[in-house]
């Protein structure tokens, strides 16, 4: 099974972590996280955004971004910005990818994606708009992703659960 990595780097709000930890158990992506955090990792608001998931995480935790890079030599790094010039929906991504996502307040370092300019990808917003939400933001990415290496090891159907038909007409 391919390998895909979310990286957090200095993340702030606790529940926006706890959503990106969820949406990794979820769908089998591996989480890193790169100090500092504006937040406790025991954190209850970021226990509850995960909800009951937590044993499904594959988390690492890196001391700052020099740890996080040496640890993770001759990776595919993919850094998500707005200052991005190419969009993030016409890269094709390798197996073990690292899809890199800043701070809330502040992204990800300048000098960081002004040394990776081909691999700095944005997703597309109105000029008016700030940015996205990096929760939201992590769950388009890492889904495009996916959807490239068609889903693997996911569960793709759903089933219906028949009703008899007087439990619909209480929905009215």
């Amino acid at each position: 099974m391919p390998t895909l990595n979310l990286v957090l780097v200095e993340p702030e709000i606790p529940q926006n972590t706890g959503n990106v930890a969820r949406t990794c158990a979820a769908t089998g992506a591996r989480l890193h996280i790169v100090k500092p955090m504006g937040f406790a990792v025991d954190d209850r608001k970021l226990k509850r955004a995960g909800l009951d998931y937590w044993y499904l995480l594959d988390i690492t935790y890196y001391e700052n971004l020099g740890d996080f890079f040496e640890k993770n030599k001759g990776g595919n790094f993919y850094f998500f910005s707005t200052k991005g010039t190419h969009r993030y929906s016409d890269v094709d991504f390798p197996d073990n990818c690292f899809l890199l996502f800043g701070k809330e307040t502040r992204g990800l370092p300048e000098h960081v994606l002004m040394q990776h300019p081909e691999s700095t990808l944005r997703l597309p917003m109105i000029d008016e708009a700030r940015s996205l939400n990096l929760s939201n933001s992590v769950a388009i990415a890492a889904y495009e992703v996916l959807r490239q290496w068609d889903f693997p090891n996911l569960q793709n159907k759903g089933e219906l659960h028949r009703h008899k038909w007087s439990d619909l007409n209480n929905f009215s």
